[in-house]
């Protein structure tokens, strides 16, 4: 069986804005917990004070059936084990699992902790035994692992020698620096895997892009537990993605993990993990992505349409995720159709209406809106166009107070005049930038005929330039993500006013929250 072992909490929290509260981390424990990973890396107690604390707090969670791990180093140079803070605090943290690094490779022991290649066995061996007779258990990380084979192998095996002797119950085999490609890795592994009597593990980083491929390697090498970080954010460029080791690992090459990992929910873990760690989470990332199972080119969705095999590795349902069918001036009618016919069922393929949408939407795209990641525009364009939706309200006015000197902030001012039936409502509001002041001047007229609306917020907002030859008179294109809570969707406008445009997504934003709720009814 392969085991899991997150390194969000640690590792990932070394990633460029990657700031993770107490509260933070113990929500995303509970989620990784959920999904059935075997290990989690809290953190270094030694580090921080909030590293510390998370330990502690973490029992408050309930009944965590992952194994808390804390992370730390080997003691210092030239002192014993019992005198080294670092130690005393991993000795003291509420868990009975540590994995401790050390170095692997000469050129470290030589230059940056300036020791001598004994004394850094030492620090290995005393480290390990000492925790182990405080009745830890002991993951030992053989750090730059690969690169201090390639300058010298004995050595680098005489670590983990000196690390399995002293009580190690894990051996993990890092790519600290990321620059080894997986043919090296699995070579090398399998050296190790033979040579060991403890289970060896893999930590990769993704310096050149293959923290994955390396990953896999060793796995077929004979390595045993993958280490990594769930969304693949951490130092530099990042560490070991496991979603995509785990969707690899388990659903292409059969590999056994633990009965509680429940794969259906890879994409939801992905999310709300990028959301607690405020990333935004790449559209294309290998299963969990948006984009993971979108399909765009005619052909493409005409092969999906016949059989999801000819353009898709995996079902997305077996990762939680869905296929997505894109809209754009590309797509073929079947595409198109297929869209529509989620709207309106009754049309047939071959209708006029059908064709004139069609005509629509590329005159539209022409324009500069793009529909593809804005479905809840498209929505409304052919529910309006079929005449099967209420048009709720209209924008009649709008006004925009944002003057400052430069290099001065100060919050902007909007005023919003719209038209429901016969009544118009006048709405002002400040805001952080014009945008956010006429999205909450926006809502403020309309929550008196729809107080519904008060519930929207904002999640994503996204401007592009259409034509950039044509400099400041160029068209842009905005898109706005909204969410009431529940659900998420986006709606697009375009126009060589920003403000223009941005009025336009966030007018569609409230319409589609509205007809969804009529729709309810």
């Amino acid at each position: 069986m392969i085991e899991i072992f997150d390194s969000t909490l640690r590792d990932g929290a070394q990633g460029k804005d990657i700031v993770f509260s107490l509260q933070d981390k113990l929500n995303i424990i509970a989620a990784l917990d959920e999904f059935g990973v075997d290990y989690i890396e809290a953190g270094n107690p030694a580090s921080n004070l909030k590293d510390s604390e998370v330990f502690e707090a973490a029992s408050s969670i309930g009944n965590i059936r992952a194994k808390i791990v804390a992370f730390g180093a080997t003691r210092h140079k030239d002192i014993r084990p019992e005198e080294d803070e670092g130690l005393a605090a991993l000795a003291s943290v509420n868990t009975d699992y540590i994995c401790i690094f050390g170095k692997s490779w000469l050129m470290h022991v030589d230059e940056i902790i300036k020791t001598t290649p004994e004394e850094n066995i030492r620090m290995i061996t005393d480290s390990i035994s000492w925790l182990k007779s405080k009745g830890k258990h002991v993951f030992f990380d053989a750090e730059h692992f690969f690169d201090g084979y390639r300058d010298n192998p004995d050595y680098a095996m005489s670590v983990v020698e000196a690390a399995v002797s002293a009580g190690a119950e894990r051996v993990i085999l890092c790519d600290t620096n990321g620059g080894t490609f997986s043919d090296e890795i699995f070579e090398v592994t399998e050296k190790v895997v033979a040579a060991t009597s403890v289970p060896v593990g893999i930590h990769c980083h993704n310096d050149t892009g293959c923290a994955v491929a390396g990953t896999v390697a060793a796995v077929k090498a004979g390595a045993t537990q993958v280490q990594g970080t769930f969304i693949g954010i951490g130092e530099r460029c990042g560490n070991t993605n496991l979603t995509s080791v785990i969707g690899n690992l388990s659903l292409k090459l059969g590999y056994a993990l633990n009965d509680r990992i429940d794969m259906s929910a890879l994409t939801k873990t992905a999310r709300y993990i990028a959301e607690v760690a405020n990333v935004k989470l790449y559209d294309g990332m290998p299963y969990v992505g948006k984009s993971a199972f979108s399909h765009k080119g005619g052909m493409h969705v005409d092969g999906v349409a016949k059989n999801t095999r000819s353009f898709e590795h995996i079902s997305p349902e077996l990762v939680g995720n869905e296929r997505n069918i894109l809209l754009s001036e590309v797509s073929g009618r079947s595409v198109i159709m297929s869209k529509i016919a989620e709207i309106a069922p009754e049309l047939e393929k071959d209708s006029i209406e059908v064709a004139s949408i069609v005509e629509m939407l590329k005159k539209m795209e022409y324009r500069g809106y793009q529909y593809e990641a804005a479905e809840a525009s498209f929505e409304l364009l052919v529910k309006n166009y079929l005449g099967k939706m209420e048009i709720f309200f209209d924008v009649d006015f709008f006004k925009i107070i944002g003057e400052t000197q430069c290099e001065k902030q100060s919050p902007a001012s909007a005023m919003v005049k719209v038209r429901v039936g016969g009544k118009t409502q006048m709405g002002a509001d400040e805001g952080d930038g014009p945008v956010n002041a006429i999205d909450k001047a926006l809502r403020s007229a309309l929550k008196v005929f729809y107080p519904n609306v008060e519930k929207l917020h904002l999640v994503d907002y996204k401007v592009r330039v259409v034509n950039s030859n044509a400099a400041t008179a160029a068209i842009v294109r905005v898109l706005i993500e909204t969410t009431d809570g529940k659900d998420v969707w986006t709606t697009v406008g375009a126009s060589s006013d920003i403000i223009n445009a941005s009025v336009v997504a966030l007018a569609d934003s409230i319409r589609y929250k509205l007809l969804k709720d009529s729709e309810a009814e």
